[in-house]
């Protein structure tokens, strides 16, 4: 089993190095390609107007939902019909600067094990998320639906440069009150420290509405 690596944080941030630990834990053959740079956020932006160039800086190491960069490298990759998994490890603001890398390290490669034996379905594809705890505090596992995170921490800073014109940059900031997630949801798992599974599909069209639409537009 051939397996390829990718991330938007770019080819030298750690969590690269831990996922592809989880892959060797599966295959000797393990291939890394990543961004040069960190492009968190890009979801599926795409090279058209700029060339794209490739380095290899190691052995089998080249540099090449909604917003996230993570996600959508494994859309893209379940697009070309590979079976595809997006791992993320979540931080708190104790373990922003430092992540618990064991966690996911831990449970990354049994639960990766069991789903690629069970199969993945076409056009889906495996959302993994590991809690902001030590791997002898993860409560288990869950499989969950996508929840929605509150976006109330954004904000966006007005700034000016050094000739005086503004500029904007979006920030984050604590909520006063921080909403408690639904439960079945990826969110309610992670505060609950489970490892949260949840299978995405490529389709994203409303079939229920879209039958009131036919009845609508008749």
């Amino acid at each position: 089993m051939r397996i390829l690596c990718t991330n938007d944080d770019g080819i030298h941030a750690p969590g690269l190095k831990i996922v592809e630990e989880i892959a060797r834990a599966l295959s000797d053959d393990v291939w890394v390609v990543a961004p040069e740079l960190d492009q968190s956020g890009v979801s599926h932006s795409l090279s058209l107007n700029d060339p794209l160039r490739l380095r290899e800086v190691g052995p089998r190491h080249a540099e090449d939902v909604v917003y996230s960069g993570t996600i959508a490298g494994a859309l893209e990759g379940t697009i070309l019909g590979i079976p595809s998994f997006a791992l993320s490890q979540e931080f708190s603001m104790e373990t922003r600067h430092a992540p618990l890398w064991e966690t996911a390290l831990k449970f990354g490669p049994e639960i990766l094990r069991k789903v690629i034996d069970a199969g993945v379905p076409k056009n889906t594809v495996i959302n993994v998320n590991f809690p902001a705890c030590a791997p002898e505090n993860v409560a288990g596992v869950r499989v969950t639906r996508q929840g929605k995170r509150n976006l109330g921490f954004l904000k966006v800073d007005q700034r000016r440069d050094g000739r005086g014109n503004p500029y904007f940059w979006i920030g984050f900031e604590r909520l006063a009150q921080i909403d408690v997630p639904a439960e079945g949801t990826d969110l309610a798992a992670l505060a609950a420290r489970y490892v949260s599974v949840t299978p995405l599909r490529l389709d994203r069209t409303d079939e229920a509405f879209s039958e009131a639409l036919t009845a609508t537009l008749k």
